[in-house]
């Protein structure tokens, strides 16, 4: 469903100089075909600042939607286009619920979208290919490939309304209020 995305992970050898540790097609992905989008998880952290020794896989680390506290998450997600999902509202809706993905205050209730969720988290996102529509408590922006949007703990939903997927890279950090 998701395009492949290469991955560069460097380091350094016994000796301090800058190597490559892996070249590759990211291995890490979760699809979610009745939400019609898919994650391919990149690199987590689980510290501030983040520990840079080793050579250690940080796709590896386990995390969910969220990042680990005090720590990050860097991931690409694709979303296939709304009118090729299968599913309906009631059915995301609950799927996302059942994932613990929720919005908050006013669109707890009756979201204005079945992907409507919070996170507790400061989010840098920048918009690879496609365009997406993002979906706020009453307003709504167009997005397209170039477009960066820094989101800041607010209620939200990603909505493709195109023809083509639209590809996301994210970095998401813990954060407070």
């Amino acid at each position: 469903m998701t395009a492949p995305t290469r991955r560069v992970v460097t380091g350094k050898d016994s000796n301090g100089k800058a190597i490559i540790l892996s070249d590759g097609v990211a291995t890490h992905i979760e699809e979610h075909r009745e939400l019609g989008n898919a994650y391919t998880m990149l690199w987590v952290t689980d510290s501030s600042p983040a520990n840079i020794s080793g050579s250690a896989d940080g796709a590896n680390i386990k995390a969910g939607l969220e990042p680990p506290p005090n720590g990050t998450i860097f991931r690409m997600v694709e979303y296939q286009p709304e009118k090729s999902i299968k599913a309906d509202y009631g059915t995301r809706l609950e799927l996302m619920k059942k994932r613990g993905i929720a919005p908050e205050g006013p669109s707890r209730d009756n979201p204005r979208h079945p992907g409507m969720h919070r996170t507790s988290t400061l989010d840098y996102a920048l918009i690879m290919t496609g365009e997406i529509d993002m979906l706020l408590d009453d307003s709504e922006v167009q997005l397209k490939a170039g477009d960066i949007v820094i989101q800041r703990g607010t209620n939200h939903a990603w909505v493709n309304r195109g023809d083509k997927p639209c590809r996301i890279a994210f970095v998401l950090l813990d954060a407070k209020e």
